[in-house]
C-alpha cells in the first residue's frame, strides 16, 4: 500500500507520531481519504515507515480521541470524519514580512502624549515594585475592580474634579467602552439615548448594539439646549460638560442644574463622559455634573491621556439604584483592566507622583495650545473657523468651501501629515497637539493649510 499522503521529515523538530497525525488529518480533510476508508494496521504501517509502533499508535490514538478516525475492535482503523467543505488552512505568518506602521513627520493624530509629561522610569519602578509581589500574580483581580485602586479612585476623583461617591460605587474597566457595556447590560433594553452629533463614536457603537435609539440633541454655546430634551424625551443623556459643540467651553453651571433637574423630572439617566477633566489648564477646572446630582448621573473618567495611552484604565461612578444591580452580576463578570497595572497607578496616586504629573501636563498643554493657536490663526487667518477643545487636546478647524475630502486627506499622508479621524461634518479637521513636537507645530500646520485652503475641488 503507498502512503504518499503520509510526508515523514525525519530531521525535523516536529515529533515524528504528531507529523504523521497531521498527514493523516489533512487528508482526511480534503477528502483523500473517505469516511469509511481503512487505514493500514499499526503494525503495517510502522514496518513501511520504519518507525515505531508507539509512534503509530500515538497519532491514531489521538485521531480516535478528535474523531477523525475508529477504532473496530478485530477489525481495524477506519475514518470516521467526513468533511463537506475543507478546511482553510493558514501558513505561519513571518515576521519579517509585516510591514511597519506607517510614521509620521507631522502627527496631529492625538494617539500619543508629549513625552516630557511622564518619567517612564518612575512609572516603570511602580509596575516593577507590583510585579516583585509574587503572590499578585498567582491570583485572579476582583471583577469591580483592586480595592487598593478604587480606594485610591475615589480620593483622587474627589480632590481633582469634585466627584461625590464611595469606593464601593467605583467600577474600573481597561477603557470606556467596556464599562459602557456593563452601564447597557445594568440600564437594560428599548432605551433612546440623546448625545451630541459630533460625540464619542464608540458610545453610539455600543448604544447600538443594545438596540437603543440614539438622538441627537441641539447645543447652544452653554450646551446641551432643554428645548431639544423636551422633543426628543430620552431615558439617557450622553454629556462632554467640559466642550459645548457650539463653543468649545464649560457648560456653566446654571445649564448643569437645569440639565439635572430635567432629567429628575423625566426619570431619565445622565451619562457623564468627563474625558481628561482634571486636565484644564487655561481655565481652573469646575466641579463635575456628578457632584451636584449622585442620584440619576454616571461619572466615566479615563487615564488614557491623563497618564499613558498604553495603559487602558478607566474608573466608572455607578449612583446606588444601579449599583444594587451590578451587585448582583458582579460575580458573574471578568475585570478587563490589568490587576498589575491597577495596583501599580494606586500607588503612584497614593504616593502623590499623580498631582505633580498633572501639574506637569497643564504646564506643557498651556504651552502647546498657544503655539498651536497662533500658528493656526496665521496661516489661515479669517479663511477658517476654529474651536478649540481644551480637555481633547486638539482645535477643530472647519473649511468655508466644498472640498473634497478624500483628495485632501491623500495630500495629507503624501506630505507625511496625520490627522485625527473625520467626524460627521466633513469639513472639519481635528488637529491635536497632545503628541507632536513643538518644534514641528508650525511647519506642520503651514503644509495643512497650504493643502486645506488651495487644493481644488475634485
Amino acid at each position: 500500500m503507498l502512503y504518499d499522503f503520509i510526508i515523514l521529515d525525519k530531521n525535523s523538530n516536529i515529533p515524528l507520531y504528531r507529523q504523521i497525525y497531521f498527514s493523516i488529518r489533512n487528508s482526511i480533510e480534503n477528502g483523500s481519504l473517505k469516511k469509511g476508508a481503512k487505514l493500514a494496521s499499526i503494525r503495517r504501517l510502522s514496518s513501511d515507515l520504519g518507525v515505531s509502533k508507539i509512534t503509530i499508535t500515538s497519532a491514531y490514538e489521538q485521531l480516535c480521541v478528535e474523531g477523525y478516525i475508529k477504532n473496530k475492535p478485530q477489525s481495524g482503523y477506519y475514518v470516521e470524519a467526513q468533511f463537506e467543505i475543507k478546511p482553510k488552512m493558514f501558513e505561519t505568518t513571518d515576521n519579517s514580512k509585516i510591514n511597519n506602521k506607517k510614521l509620521f513627520e507631522y502627527d496631529f493624530s492625538g494617539r500619543s502624549i508629549d513625552k516630557k509629561i511622564i518619567n517612564i522610569n518612575e512609572w516603570k519602578k511602580y509596575v516593577k515594585d507590583v510585579l516583585n509581589q509574587n503572590f499578585m500574580l498567582t491570583s485572579y483581580g476582583e471583577p469591580q475592580g483592586e480595592e487598593i485602586l478604587r480606594n485610591a479612585l475615589q480620593k483622587y476623583s474627589l480632590g481633582t474634579r469634585s466627584v461625590n461617591t464611595t469606593a464601593q460605587n467605583i467600577i474600573v474597566g481597561a477603557g470606556t467602552q467596556p464599562l459602557l457595556y456593563t452601564l447597557c447590560a445594568l440600564i437594560g433594553i428599548n432605551k433612546r439615548v440623546a448625545m451630541a452629533e459630533s460625540s464619542y463614536i464608540q458610545s453610539e457603537f455600543i448604544f447600538s448594539s443594545f438596540g437603543f435609539e440614539i438622538c441627537y440633541f441641539d447645543s447652544d454655546n452653554d450646551g446641551v439646549t432643554i428645548s431639544s430634551l423636551n422633543n426628543i424625551k430620552p431615558d439617557i443623556i450622553l454629556i462632554n460638560p467640559n466642550f459645548t459643540n457650539k463653543s468649545g467651553t464649560n457648560m456653566p453651571v446654571t445649564r448643569r442644574l437645569e440639565l439635572i433637574n430635567w432629567a429628575n423630572k423625566n426619570n431619565a439617566l445622565i451619562v457623564e463622559d468627563d474625558y481628561n477633566g482634571e486636565l484644564r489648564y487655561i481655565t481652573h477646572p469646575m466641579p463635575c455634573v456628578q457632584n451636584y446630582d449622585n442620584e440619576n448621573t454616571i461619572y466615566l473618567g479615563s487615564f488614557s491621556k491623563v497618564l499613558l495611552p498604553s495603559v487602558r484604565i478607566s474608573y466608572m461612578v455607578l449612583p446606588d439604584k444601579l449599583l444594587a444591580k451590578y451587585n448582583k452580576v458582579k460575580s458573574m463578570t471578568n475585570q478587563t483592566a490589568s490587576k498589575t497595572e491597577q495596583t501599580a497607578l494606586a500607588k503612584y496616586i497614593n504616593s502623590g507622583r499623580i498631582d505633580i504629573h498633572l501639574r506637569k501636563a497643564r504646564r506643557v498643554y498651556l504651552e502647546k495650545s498657544k503655539i498651536m493657536l497662533d500658528c493656526i490663526n496665521n496661516y489661515f487667518k479669517d479663511k477658517a473657523d476654529l474651536i478649540f477643545n481644551e480637555t481633547s487636546l486638539y482645535v477643530a478647524v472647519k473649511i468655508n468651501k466644498k472640498i473634497d475630502r478624500k483628495k485632501i486627506e491623500a495630500e495629507l499622508a503624501d506630505k507625511s501629515i496625520n490627522i485625527m479621524p473625520c467626524d460627521n461634518e466633513y469639513n472639519v479637521f481635528n488637529l491635536s497637539f497632545s503628541g507632536i513636537d513643538e518644534s514641528k507645530i508650525s511647519e506642520g500646520i503651514k503644509k495643512i493649510s497650504e493643502i486645506l485652503l488651495y487644493t481644488k475641488r475634485g
